[in-house]
């Protein structure tokens, strides 16, 4: 059996962190009520010269360092992002020549808060299909661009940032103990649009627009909704929660986080957090969580993870991988 094993993660953040503090300023709203409705302290805000391009080239390299691979080495790139350079070409394209690869192919996915979870998904079928050898796998965001930022009920949630993983075509024996992508459930619904979207589009409006949400509605979905997509990974994986070792969940509002791992059953101890750090950057918001764990050491070889994540859409999906 061919499984896909992260060989490298990296990251890249934009330069200006921005402090609860500064809403303050902008909006009718405080440190303290952000810091008790969201879990975020900070985020990362893109500069002018940073964009979702330049912040996935950094995360890509980092993430080929990382595996002690050069771009010549990437055969497939998929760029997870709702905020890509250009209308069109892919911004993964971009992202392919800056590397400096002419081979291979290069495409943009757009899933989301789930890109991520559905690009690393994608990227696994390409290799176990044997149309690839290696993936660079990309979550890149400047949220930033398309912020209402006199809304006090959005601007605050969301940040920039990348990350990326390297994925490789490893054979193995099929075992739950290889390295490598074990299982995976996607799941979708556009019945839910207006509870997250932006209110713009080349067909539509000829603008970029605005993210609009509708908090609680999107709150209320989202523990069900993520704990089912997670009961059928395990399903699939043939394991229980206690199994696991890491749950590395999307990170948009730490009670969201809190209340789908005590549903699960999974301790906060195994749950790895950076929403304080970061804010919801969207797809590229489980890699830079992931990245953090595999930095400090609490990831390590062998260790049973769990990658999650829910979108507007909604999209959500859950994978399961053994580092």
């Amino acid at each position: 059996m061919i499984r896909s094993v992260v060989k490298g993660v990296g990251t890249s953040l934009p330069r200006r962190i921005m402090k609860n503090s500064e809403f303050e300023t902008l909006v009718d709203t405080t440190d303290e009520w952000i810091v008790q409705r969201t879990g975020i302290t900070q985020r990362h805000i893109a500069g002018d010269d940073e964009s979702t391009a330049s912040l996935g080239e950094a995360a890509a390299r980092a993430a080929l360092d990382a595996a002690g691979l050069t771009p010549a080495d990437i055969d497939l790139i998929v760029l997870a992002t709702s905020t890509p350079n250009n209308t069109f070409p892919a911004t993964a394209v971009e992202i392919q020549n800056r590397l400096g690869i002419t081979h291979g192919f290069a495409f943009d996915l757009q899933a989301v808060c789930s890109g991520f979870v559905y690009a690393i998904t994608t990227a696994d079928l390409h290799l176990r299909g044997g149309m690839a050898k290696r993936a660079l796998v990309i979550g890149s965001e400047t949220f930033s661009r398309i912020l209402d930022w006199t809304d006090r009920t959005t601007c605050v949630l969301f940040g920039d940032g990348a990350g990326a993983v390297v994925l490789e075509a490893e054979e193995g024996t099929g075992a739950l103990t290889d390295q490598g992508i074990i299982a995976a459930s996607l799941r979708s619904d556009g019945s839910h649009k207006q509870k997250l979207y932006v209110d713009g589009g080349p067909s539509t409006t000829g603008k970029v627009g605005v993210l609009r949400m509708e908090g609680k509605e999107v709150f209320k979905h989202a523990v069900g909704m993520i704990t089912d997509v997670i009961e059928e990974t395990f399903r699939q994986g043939e394991i229980t929660a206690d199994q696991l070792d890491w749950f590395v969940p999307h990170q948009a509002n730490r009670r969201i986080i809190e209340a789908s791992a005590k549903k699960l059953g999974i301790p906060m101890e195994k749950v790895v957090v950076t929403v304080d750090l970061h804010g919801n950057t969207s797809a590229a918001s489980v890699p830079l969580a992931l990245a953090s764990a595999v930095a400090d050491g609490r990831i390590k070889k062998g260790d049973l993870v769990l990658l999650e994540a829910m979108g507007g859409g909604f999209t959500w999906g859950a994978v399961l991988l053994r580092w």
